[in-house]
């Protein structure tokens, strides 16, 4: 059939043409008198699919010269069309998504005169950064809809991955009751040591803290720190018994792990909700994170403490999803902000 290129768009002026075009996929947009105006994306598919021949001047327009002129009017073109490609041939109707995302995906079987867009998606390329602000914006964005949002992530060979974020708030069981008084905890270089066994029975008992290496109970700085404001343990030196108060302490954490203040806030928030807490070094990232007793079961979550305006590349974000996938966990990104802590989950889906 034939269309002919009109600025951005192509334009089938044939009715009985058009109709067949829009009734066999929902392309393009019709028009008054019968025409149908299809955007580039919807011209360069039905094209290389045999189904439209679009001339310009009166010459005809092959694949590379369409595919060449559309990426000369937006320059992601080439990312988008492997995505609208992908998405079609898995049976969806796919509309441009406007300003906000790249594309209103419709449910299988569904138009947009019948049905209601079930997703947003955004199409991007794997060299792409990741910046979880905006990230977060487009999440809140989608929801204001109740549309689920859909990352479609390009390699540089044209696969595609899909991914799903959503706000996650994770929740288990409260702590039992605090009793008796503060527990004295001995510090030694990056470690926090209690002697006292019935001490470190408490701890334990009231929210799994710490870990029982012989007679001895090990906690981490973060652990510790978290208990000292809380008034659980008081801290002294190893060596000369003096008392640490908790600032100088925090300041002393610092000096082994960068990053302390950071995951510290989003420790106590996760405590918070009831969770029980510990270190997700072995999974690669900051905490693994349970529901409950962690002896009788597997932690549910991974959890990365990141800052507020926290910027990486794809590629560190799929190895994340990846590694908590492999282990049957959800990775969860605690983003950090002055006023709280927000929770966002990925995960790989296929549409």
């Amino acid at each position: 059939m034939p269309g002919e290129l009109v600025e951005d768009s192509v334009m089938v002026r044939d009715q009985t043409e058009a109709s067949q075009i829009y009734n066999k996929g929902c392309y393009g947009y019709p028009r008054s008198g019968g025409a149908l105006e299809l955007d580039l994306l919807e011209a360069v598919y039905l094209v290389e699919a045999s189904r439209l021949e679009v001339v310009e001047g009166g010459e005809v327009l092959g694949l590379e010269r369409l595919i060449s002129t559309a990426s000369s009017v937006r320059r992601d073109f080439e990312i988008r069309y492997t995505v609208y490609r992908d998405l079609r041939q898995r049976g969806f109707v796919v509309k441009d998504g406007g300003e906000e995302f790249d594309f209103r995906v419709f449910p299988r079987g569904g138009t947009p005169a019948s049905a209601q867009t079930k997703s947003w998606v955004s199409a991007i390329t794997e060299r792409s950064t990741f910046s979880i602000a905006p990230f977060m914006e487009e999440l809140d964005r989608s929801d204001r809809t109740r549309k689920e949002l859909l990352v479609a992530v390009v390699d540089e060979e044209g696969d595609i991955t899909y991914y799903r974020p959503e706000r996650s708030l994770p929740k288990g069981a409260p702590e039992l009751p605090w009793n008796g008084g503060a527990v004295k905890a001995s510090l030694l270089e990056d470690r926090v040591l209690v002697f006292d066994e019935q001490g470190a029975d408490r701890l334990h008992n009231s929210g799994f803290y710490g870990k029982k290496i012989g007679r001895v109970m090990q906690l981490s700085l973060i652990e510790a720190a978290h208990l000292m404001d809380i008034g659980r343990i008081d801290v002294v030196t190893i060596g000369s018994g003096r008392r640490i108060n908790a600032e100088r302490f925090k300041k002393r954490a610092v000096k082994f792990q960068p990053d302390f203040d950071l995951r510290l806030k989003a420790y106590n928030d996760l405590r918070s909700r009831g969770l029980v807490v510990k270190t997700g070094f072995k999974y690669g990232s900051h905490f693994r994170v349970y529901d409950n007793d962690p002896d009788k079961a597997h932690a549910s979550w991974l959890v990365h403490a990141v800052p507020a305006d926290y910027e990486t590349t794809w590629p560190e974000m799929s190895r994340a999803v990846r590694l908590a996938h492999g282990v049957k966990k959800e990775i969860l990104f605690a983003r950090v902000k002055d006023d709280g802590t927000e929770y966002m989950r990925l995960s790989r889906v296929r549409p």
